[in-house]
C-alpha cells in the first residue's frame, strides 16, 4: 500500500468516526433538552 492509498483509509475511518460521534452527541444533546433518557431504558 502507497502512503497515499494509507492516508485514504485514515481519512475514511476518521470521518465514518466523526459521523458516529457527531450523531451520538446531537442525540444526546436533544435528549438533554426534551428530559428523556439516552438509551430508552429507565435507569433508576
Amino acid at each position: 500500500m502507497t502512503l497515499s492509498q494509507k492516508r485514504m483509509v485514515i481519512l475514511i475511518l476518521v470521518i465514518i468516526v466523526a459521523a458516529v460521534l457527531s450523531r451520538l452527541a446531537v442525540r444526546a444533546f436533544m435528549n438533554f433538552l426534551l428530559g428523556g433518557t439516552l438509551f430508552g431504558g429507565n435507569f433508576l
